[in-house]
């Protein structure tokens, strides 16, 4: 009786809600009922529960600490009814780009995710999370790993995610961010403090050949190597080193990245300023030998200001070396390329008697 009783009351309720007819090859948004590594378990609203194919629960493996019951994704009907009566589905669409969604979600969110770092290269540690390569940047990482990053191989870490972009195949994460546990709301507030034009006392943190990478008040900014001094830099290092505070002057301030543009050189007068009445056109001066390109000689006159004696301007026969102090007349100054022009005193020929 009273199965029966429930039989009716099953019927009247199908009845008023019909169960979805689905359709192999249709997309659906599904609950997930069930998860574990041998099997799941989807509400389609269809009529029964669908179940994943068991070609893919290898693969479901490796979502699972990122997946729950009660999270809708979205499904492939491949049978509308099996052997055993149950819809299957497939997940292979979420799989292609599965990942690349969680990554977003979970950097919206400023959740940490845990990777698997591979070897170290020029731009930083190379890591993987569920097969997708992405990086930290050596700036990224904390102490002793900032000095010595090799040590990471291997190894599984926590990190906060600084980039994700699918569609450029990019991921970046940072060490120092997840540890830190700064937030970007509180990161904002520090690089909003921050002025333009203004000079800080910044924590050197690493030095590449593309500069100086530096913290103000928190914040990550670059002394790019043209940055560094009004002299020619070749080598950054020379310049500052890791953990030295240094006073930098902030150039330009990145809201996108919050990341400062930092200058060292801006800190003093720049000598070009006032290149044309310091060197009037055929002034005779001293300038120092300081190297030697395929196109002429450059010649140091002072801190920042180097001129070159062009190749078309020597007879050939000159004996020039790199290190030497010699004479040379200003030829042509242009402030605006800041190019300045040199040629060598005339040579007097000696007089000969019979």
């Amino acid at each position: 009786m009273e199965k029966a009783k429930a039989t009716n009351l099953m019927a009247k309720l199908l009845a008023k809600n019909p169960p979805k007819k689905i359709k192999k090859g249709e997309e659906i948004k599904a609950k997930i009922v069930s998860l574990s590594k041998k099997k799941a378990l989807f509400d389609i609203g269809g009529k029964a529960l669908a179940v994943l194919g068991d070609k893919e629960l290898p693969q479901l493996s490796l979502y699972l600490p990122y997946l729950k019951e009660g999270d809708k994704i979205k499904v492939t009907v491949v049978t509308e009814e099996s052997r055993n009566g149950f819809p299957v589905v497939s997940l292979q669409k979420f799989f292609n780009k599965g990942k690349w969604e969680i990554l977003a979600e979970k950097k919206e969110k400023e959740e940490l995710i845990e990777v698997v770092c591979g070897e170290y290269g020029k731009g930083g540690v190379f890591v993987d999370f569920m097969g997708i390569r992405g990086v930290i940047p050596t700036i990224q990482l904390i102490e002793p790993y900032l000095q010595k990053p090799e040590k990471l191989e291997g190894q599984r870490i926590k990190v906060k995610i600084l980039e994700v972009d699918k569609a450029k195949n990019r991921l970046v994460v940072s060490q120092k961010a997840a540890v830190s546990g700064l937030s970007q709301k509180e990161l904002k507030e520090r690089f909003d403090k921050i002025k333009v034009g203004e000079k800080y006392q910044a924590k050197v943190l690493n030095v590449s050949e593309f500069g100086i990478f530096c913290e103000v008040l928190g914040v990550e900014g670059l002394v790019h190597i043209s940055e560094i001094s009004w002299e020619k830099v070749t080598n950054p290092s020379a310049y500052a080193s890791p953990g030295q505070i240094i006073e930098v002057f902030v150039v330009e301030k990145n809201e996108k990245d919050l990341k400062l543009n930092l200058s060292i050189k801006r800190l003093t007068p720049d000598p070009w300023q006032n290149i044309e009445e310091k060197y009037p056109k055929d002034k005779l001066i001293e300038g120092e030998v300081v190297r030697k390109e395929k196109y002429g000689y450059f010649v140091k006159l002072e801190p920042g200001i180097e001129g070159l004696i062009h190749i078309s301007k020597l007879k050939g026969d000159e004996k020039i070396k790199i290190g030497e102090k010699i004479q040379v007349y200003i030829e042509k100054v242009n402030k605006k390329t800041r190019r300045l022009s040199l040629i060598l005193p005339p040579t007097k020929k000696p007089i000969l008697y019979r």
